[in-house]
């Protein structure tokens, strides 16, 4: 694997991710490369946002000339959504890249962060199930014959 010299542009900070305590990585200088990097307990998953926009697609609410929200006539959404009118937009959008490895997240916060020690990461690599109390069998129970 090829190494190359990266400038670290980031902080490691404590979050929450919904209910649940996380971490995240922010920006300290205009050369950092990313918006922001947020870790998602549930998932095990670090969700990084570059600076790197693209176009794309997204269905957004249609407003009226007040800028509310126009309702939908008649019967509801058969796919539960709100009932709102909504159009179909180009937007400009931030690329979104997802880190799925212990290993990588780390490596990571490592190369990016001033302060990769600041926080002790095992507790959120853990399993949230395991965290609940909630267990799940390795094996299915043995039964006897009667």
């Amino acid at each position: 694997m090829a190494t190359q010299k990266v400038e670290k542009s980031m902080m490691l900070i404590k979050s929450s991710f919904g209910p649940m305590k996380s971490f995240k990585l922010i920006p300290i200088s205009l050369e950092c490369p990313f918006v922001e990097a947020l870790f998602s307990p549930n998932e095990q998953i670090m969700v990084v946002i570059s600076r790197t926009s693209k176009n794309s697609y997204h269905m957004v609410p249609k407003l009226d000339d007040n800028g509310d929200e126009m309702p939908v006539k008649g019967k509801p959404r058969a796919d539960g959504k709100k009932p709102i009118k909504e159009e179909r937009r180009l937007v400009e959008t931030f690329s979104e890249h997802y880190i799925v490895t212990e290993e990588e997240i780390r490596e990571l916060i490592n190369m990016f962060a001033i302060n990769p020690k600041a926080i002790e990461l095992k507790e959120f690599f853990e399993s949230p199930l395991k965290k609940s109390g909630i267990m799940t069998p390795e094996k299915a129970p043995i039964t006897e014959k009667v």
